[in-house]
């Protein structure tokens, strides 16, 4: 990449050392925070991490030392067992947070306490130290304490319920692949950025961090958390699409050797690209010409209010069906690039291995295991050269770490006590700091200009917004934010200034509309860099650079900013150019394929699943840029490839194919290491207000004890002696059985009855079920703020809590133009002169 100069080879977190005290419940962001350099202590247990014992394992050979999911989280860390449960090894973990700068935890609510190790012990101990629990419902609330699972939580999430066919059981995102606590732990590695910089620049002292899975995970739920606060209709599921107001929107259709992601949406944010489609359509002979020039703008408010009816959008997509069928992945892909189509395939694992975007960009690392991993087993890898899943981003000046393997149990455990033996380490705090315990907002201060759009871009800028970071985002009506024409609506009215999804995204922050078709509009963006401490763009490559602003001609003019992009595949490589959101970059990535029923098409997790995901990675992106300009006074650029990043939330299938050469595939709702476990119908009428056949409760047997007490409740005594393989062995007899006894049950009773009994239950919730959650109501995650046409709207709230410096969101997201006024005057301090000359010129919208 152009400009990558002075370039620190240890990383910009080198200075600063994690005690990592999670699981796989948690390990995500301590290998977060090791890519960009920092020393990770993985404190285990002397029977080592759970996540050692998780399948699969490499060669198929079962070990502490070949769990994929160990393997894929831990390298470069260093680890040290301690026993917890003996006085000396609580003093020794101690000894290591009195002098670390983080710890990341994920035990349960009070487990800490217990240990000696609680919240208040540790603040004593290293007032510096930077604390971030990590759990599943947050560390305090009703549910806090609950017994739970990846199905469970994600049915809590709002995002199962919208997932998968509609005519089946809901889905859990990922398949077989735990989601939902790997996208807590990486918004838990941003948040602990978010701290550090409080702490580097203004207070000197630490703070916890509170991070709540299942607020993390309902963003993938694309804001259908909001539809009943917003008086709008409730989404429902429908495979590779979704079901909106009564039509069944379709985005993914079969093709003659698969499947693709096809956007096939309307609206001025998508016009353009679906008359390119219809275009192609006409001219292979598919539809006539009246059928290729319906008015792609005002097609979906036609479907909705009637003027155009669904029977004619369902013989559209027909049409489009018969015509998929006649094209091969390969021929969509190189039709998308080449026609500007928002077309991607449905890859399998194997693909994405073998995928020449990748391999240009020089995505994968090659990581040598031939020390601790002497033979290959069953499997036919080399285990001197495993592939792994490399980067999240490329950083200009400070470029992320190239990371050894995982270590073994205990590795390091001397070396680590020997170090506590020769002296006492000191948190990383800068001298200059004098400790005061500062309450203003951790960003204050930091002035962002955000040229993001749609859905990825815009949700790592809101948490930028949430905590104290004056952001500035440029609009144009010209080229109008696709998210603007996307439900929840208020009261279901397609306003492009009531969509809650754009108004949830972009909270707190302040709108310009500017006609960046015209040159003269450009003035006004160099004034803006030059106010700016960070740039965010998530155009197309080459965008930027074509309105004479790329980094090269940024950096001319300001060394000392930060610049990030952030678009589907990154700023090279041969797919490059290609336009779309985050359905396609799932799709493309890996995502689709596992999600969904053996016997069935893939489903795919709902809709752009690598917009909710690969924000968190643009937020420790740009803390990481920031850091680093606070160390050296450089700005730098980043590039953010929204696959490559998400890509590391599947990093043990990725392994199991570059290992034991197996694609994953889908399996419904089973699990490779829990049975049984699925999503079971319940008696209509559970729901709150509700009266349909949609009622659904998770249930998963975490462990032996867990199947015991189900199988009780079953009244199945005659089961209880399962083990877990004849569990697995007997999981359709088993799901007949608990799906006979659920049908009857009224979901809310028996999710109470399942938890007294300490199994994993959680109903399905949709909107309805997630408002009066109440979990969700005590963590204050839906929250009314001023919005200025609706005069106020529900947003959702910070998915984390800092607790010293807590987030404000202060109003939803701008109307079109909103703050043009108050940027030009207050911000750039325009008379009334320029303005007027902008307005003459037409610039202002």
């Amino acid at each position: 990449m152009s400009g990558e100069t002075n370039t620190d080879a240890s990383g910009v977190l080198a200075d600063y050392r994690v005690i990592d005290l999670t699981d796989e419940r948690g390990h995500l962001a301590g290998a977060i925070w090791a890519q960009m350099g920092a020393d990770v202590i993985a404190v285990e247990p002397p029977e080592g991490s759970s996540a050692r014992r998780l399948a699969p394992f490499a060669g198929d050979i079962e070990g502490s030392e070949r769990s994929l999911h160990h393997w894929a989280y831990n390298r470069g860390k260093r680890s040290a067992v301690l026993d917890l449960g003996t006085p000396e090894g609580v003093e020794h973990a101690k000894a290591l947070i009195a002098g670390a700068d983080v710890v990341f935890e994920s035990f349960d609510p009070g487990e800490a306490e217990a240990l000696g190790l609680g919240r208040e012990v540790l603040a004593e101990l290293n007032p510096a130290l930077i604390h971030v629990s990590i759990t599943p419902f947050g560390s305090d609330g009703p549910k806090a304490n609950w017994a739970v699972s990846d199905l469970a939580l994600q049915a809590s999430a709002v995002n199962m319920a919208v997932t998968g066919d509609k005519d089946r059981a809901p889905l859990r995102a990922g398949g077989t692949l735990p989601q939902a606590m790997h996208n807590a732990a990486s918004e838990a590695a941003g948040a602990a950025l978010i701290a550090l910089w409080e702490r580097q620049t203004r207070s000197g002292l630490g703070q916890h961090i509170d991070m709540s899975a299942q607020q993390s995970m309902s963003q993938a739920s694309m804001s259908s958390t909001l539809n009943t606060s917003l008086n709008a209709t409730v989404t429902q599921r429908i495979a590779g699409g979704a079901s909106l107001q009564g039509i069944d929107i379709q985005l993914m259709w079969a093709c003659a050797d698969g499947h693709a992601s096809v956007t096939f949406l309307f609206g001025p944010g998508f016009r353009a690209f679906t008359q390119n489609l219809m275009d192609w359509v006409h001219e292979e002979g598919f539809c006539d010409e009246a059928t290729r020039d319906k008015d792609w703008v005002e097609y979906a408010m036609m479907l909705l209010d009637g003027r155009e009816p669904v029977s004619e959008y369902e013989r559209l997509k027909q049409i489009l069906t018969e015509f998929f069928a006649t094209k091969t992945k390969a021929e969509l892909l190189d039709a998308a690039m080449s026609r500007r189509l928002l077309i991607t395939p449905v890859s399998t694992t194997g693909e994405v291995v073998d995928s020449e975007q990748l391999a240009t960009r020089g995505y994968w690392e090659d990581v040598d295991h031939s020390d601790v991993v002497s033979d290959a087993g069953a499997g036919s890898f080399d285990p001197a050269a495993v592939r792994y899943p490399g980067a999240f981003a490329k950083f200009t000046e400070s470029p992320l770490v190239n990371l050894g393997r995982a270590p073994t149990l205990g590795e390091h455990t001397a070396d680590v006590l020997a170090e506590l033996d020769a002296g006492e380490r000191l948190p990383a705090v800068p001298a200059s700091i004098a400790p005061m315990a500062h309450t203003s907002p951790p960003l204050e201060g930091v002035k962002v200009l955000d040229f993001m759009w749609a859905m990825a871009g815009p949700a790592a800028s809101r948490v930028l917004a949430d905590y104290g970071a004056e952001i500035i985002r440029v609009e144009s009506a010209n080229k109008l934010d696709a998210v603007r024409s996307i439900q929840p609506f208020h009261d279901d009215v397609g306003d492009p200034d009531g969509s809650g999804l754009f108004s949830n995204l972009n909270a707190g922050k302040r709108g310009l509309a500017l006609d960046m078709s015209k040159p003269e509009a450009l003035e006004v963006i160099w004034d803006l860099i030059d106010w700016a401490d960070v740039i965010l763009e998530s155009f197309s490559p080459k965008a930027m650079t074509g309105w004479g602003m790329g980094w090269e001609q940024v950096r001319e003019r300001r060394p000392d900013v930060v610049m990030a992009s952030s678009c589907l595949m990154g700023q090279t490589g041969p797919l490059a150019m290609l336009a779309g959101f985050g359905t396609m970059a799932a799709a493309i990535s890996g995502f689709f394929y596992p999600v969904g029923w053996p016997d069935r098409a893939p489903s795919g997790p709902f809709t752009a699943y690598t917009d909710y995901t690969s924000p968190r990675w643009l937020v420790a992106a740009v803390m990481g840029a920031l850091e680093h300009k606070r160390q050296t006074g450089r700005g730098q650029y980043v590039d953010l490839s929204q696959s490559e990043a998400a890509l590391h939330l599947m990093a043990p299938a990725l392994l199991e194919r570059t290992t034991n050469g197996r694609v994953w595939e889908s399996a419904g709702n089973r699990d490779l290491v829990l049975a049984p476990q699925g999503a079971y119908q319940t008696a209509a009428g559970s729901s709150p207000g509700e009266d349909h056949d949609d009622n659904w409760i998770a249930i998963s047997c975490v462990d032996d004890g867990q199947w015991a007490a189900l199988a009780g409740a079953l009244g199945r005594d005659d089961l209880v002696s399962l083990s877990s393989a004849e569990r697995h062995s007997r999981h359709d007899e088993l799901d007949e059985i608990i799906s006979a006894w659920t049908r009857g049950r009224d979901g809310y009773e028996l999710m109470a009855e399942l938890q007294e009994a300490g199994v994993a239950a959680h109903i399905v919730q949709n909107s309805p079920e997630f408002t009066v959650d109440p979990q969700i109501i005590h963590r204050q995650h839906l929250i009314e703020v001023p919005h200025a046409k609706q005069g106020t709207t529900t947003v959702e709230n910070t998915r984390f809590v800092l607790s010293r410096t807590p987030a404000s969101v202060t109003y939803g997201g701008p109307t079109l133009g909103e703050h043009t006024f108050e940027v030009l005057t207050e911000t750039l301090a325009y008379d009334g002169d320029r303005i007027a000359e902008l307005a003459v010129a037409e610039l202002l919208e």
